[in-house]
């Protein structure tokens, strides 16, 4: 997830020049993508139904030992070489994925005192907060190139709808949340197989225009 001034095959953030001809560019991406993909995946099993409903805490292994942890590891490593776009980014979605997993386990196992009468209210300011604030990215991200905000976009477009299931007791809302979540997956591996390309020497793939530039 890079970006330079050039809107469409640009990285997600200003990258120090590289050492020489061909060298490749150190990308925080290749970490922070696929460590997302794969909580991202594992979130909209659960949300699509592919495991029981009372097994919500089915994706907490790879979303808290793999995602969480990665999302953290690219956001220090873009920190420090100035990377302050991509650090954000990563940083935002370290919060997601390490809040996501302690209100499950923190609702299963009683960690904070919640009755069961409010737990749905808990759901819900969890999932209402975060979608501020993903909306927020997504308005910040109208600079970066086209990919980039299509991403945020289904990500707001997936919460929304696992907000209105939850609010509603709707397993069908939530469902389709969970083939949202599928939907920004997708975008997400074009984004994974971009960095990749470029980072061994290709080209990488056009991430389209910049809504603002």
């Amino acid at each position: 997830m890079t970006t330079t001034d050039a809107p469409t095959n640009a990285p997600l953030a200003e990258s120090p020049a590289p050492a020489g001809p061909g060298s490749p560019v150190a990308d925080p991406a290749l970490i922070g993508v696929p460590t997302f993909l794969v909580g991202s995946i594992a979130l909209g099993l659960v949300l699509t139904g592919y495991v029981p409903a009372a097994a919500t805490g089915a994706s907490i292994p790879i979303i808290l030992a793999a995602t969480a942890i990665g999302q953290l590891v690219a956001a220090v490593w873009a920190a420090s070489r100035d990377q302050n776009a991509v650090a954000s980014v990563f940083g935002i979605f370290t919060g997601f994925w390490l809040s996501y997993a302690l209100l499950v386990l923190g609702l299963t196992n009683d960690w904070f005192g919640i009755v069961a009468d409010d737990a749905v209210a808990t759901q819900k300011l969890f999932l209402l907060t975060w979608l501020v604030v993903i909306v927020l990215l997504t308005v910040a991200s109208l600079r970066l190139p086209l990919a980039f905000t299509v991403l945020f976009a289904l990500i707001d477009l997936a919460l929304l709808f696992v907000f209105l299931g939850t609010s509603n007791a709707s397993t069908s809302q939530t469902s389709i949340g969970g083939y949202f979540v599928f939907s920004f997956v997708v975008v997400g591996a074009y984004l994974f197989l971009d960095a990749m390309s470029r980072s061994t020497g290709g080209r990488g793939l056009p991430l389209g225009r910049a809504i603002v530039r």
